[in-house]
């Protein structure tokens, strides 16, 4: 029996099937856009960490930043013993957040959290209890978000009940037929057929949609958010868990749209593969919870912070939003020159470097998923990992670091062409 073997054995003995997991390899060791497998085979990273790595795997100076606050302390727990490193923090993502007004942040753990915190934030604010979320969204695991989130499959089997008070109203996506007539339409049927809109503390709703397919959401349809919003005085929440931290071309997707919401939840490359999450937000909306209301015990862990504020840095200093754009324009124009010879991709999309491909059946139109997940495999088996989305699995996303050098970019372009080619 190999060592994998032996390791595979081992896993399945100590851990819930549950825990899924992609690769039939375990790594050894990364850098920047590569990892080694524990056998030695190089592959190239276009997952980071499912868009955690945007400033890629160990950058030195995320690294030499939680290696000298290491040297302080690990942890004490915020609502403890505060420290000032979570103030400097919150104000270096409170002066690039595009919100209006005075503004507060606070610190968590995971997107899930994240997300949770700021649905209690809003209801503490408007006093009311019902949230919209939106088909195809993801944002996250825990029960309340599994119930926010729009796909069952994997994400919600054998897990309910859920929450009530949770509404999911029609997504906008054209290639599927949803006009964005037809999800306003949507969210007029809610409001007279489930919940009066001056019940609902909270629409939230991803600028792109992450595990839906990288979706971007039409600025008009945000518009019409923001007015109903306004309206009812709902809190509009944008979910930039994924799309955050350069990975659109800017530090948060919010600036690409004409519309500003009330809070914006963030994590995933906000430190850069330490775990650290948070939401950013008004004023008047952030500090409605009572003083003890919001926290936890790793809630700001020192080590994420000192992270986060040298991801902060290095975005900026190496300029990843410029590259981010450079990159994904790349990817898009190499991509749609191949569609006159790969009849199968539907559509290629996205902002700056969060660019996804839609394979479908040739003629019907239909979403193709076992296409997609036959030129994964074949990208994989040729050193190049990627991941698939989409709420019928037919959608290549991309999530490479955005310090990729540039020969193993097209290394891994390279790789993916082939695959589509030998899949169809």
């Amino acid at each position: 029996m190999s060592d994998l073997s032996k390791v595979r054995q081992r896993q399945l003995a100590a851990a819930p099937r549950g825990v899924g997991f992609m690769c039939d390899f375990y790594i050894d060791h990364a850098k920047n856009a590569e990892f080694w497998s524990t056998e030695g085979k190089r592959y190239i990273d276009f997952a980071g960490g499912i868009g955690v790595l945007n400033t890629g795997h160990l950058h030195p100076k995320v690294q030499a930043a939680v290696a000298e606050q290491l040297q302080k302390f690990s942890h004490t727990c915020f609502n403890t013993v505060p420290y000032e490193l979570y103030a400097a923090v919150a104000e270096k993502i409170n002066a690039r957040a595009p919100i209006e007004g005075d503004k507060r942040t606070m610190f968590v753990t995971s997107g899930a959290e994240a997300v949770e915190n700021a649905v209690k934030i809003a209801r503490a604010y408007t006093k009311r209890r019902g949230v919209i979320a939106f088909n195809g969204a993801f944002h996250g695991r825990t029960n309340l978000t599994m119930a926010l989130t729009g796909k069952v499959a994997p994400y919600k089997i054998d897990f309910g009940p859920f929450p009530a008070d949770i509404i999911h109203a029609p997504y906008p996506n054209e290639l599927h037929g949803v006009s964005i007539e037809a999800a306003l339409e949507g969210l007029k049927q809610i409001f007279k057929c489930h919940i009066q809109p001056t019940d609902i503390a909270a629409i939230i709703i991803e600028v792109i949609q992450g595990e839906g397919g990288f979706n971007v959401t039409p600025d008009a349809f945000l518009k019409a958010l923001r007015q109903i919003a306004d309206e009812h005085g709902i809190v509009l929440i944008f979910d930039e868990v994924q799309s955050g931290f350069a990975r659109t071309g800017k530090m948060f997707a919010t600036e690409h749209m004409s519309v500003k919401p009330d809070l914006i939840t963030m994590a995933k490359s906000l430190a850069g593969g330490f775990p650290l999450s948070g939401v950013v937000g008004k004023e008047a909306i952030m500090n409605a919870p009572v003083v003890g209301g919001l926290g936890g015990t790793y809630a700001g862990s020192p080590l994420g912070l000192a992270a986060a504020n040298a991801v902060i840095d290095v975005i900026e200093e190496e300029k990843l939003c410029e590259r981010a754009n450079t990159l994904g324009e790349r990817l898009k124009e190499r991509f749609s020159q191949l569609k006159a010879d790969i009849p199968a991709i539907a559509d290629i999309r996205g902002l700056g470097s969060m660019v996804a491909i839609e394979l479908t059946q040739p003629g019907t139109g239909e979403p193709n998923a076992e296409l997609t997940k036959k030129v994964q495999q074949i990208a994989l088996e040729n050193g190049l990992m990627f991941l698939t989305c989409g709420q019928y699995y037919n959608v290549i996303r991309f999530l490479y670091p955005l310090t990729i050098e540039d020969a193993v970019f097209d290394e891994a372009l390279d790789i993916l062409e082939a695959a589509l080619r030998q899949a169809q």
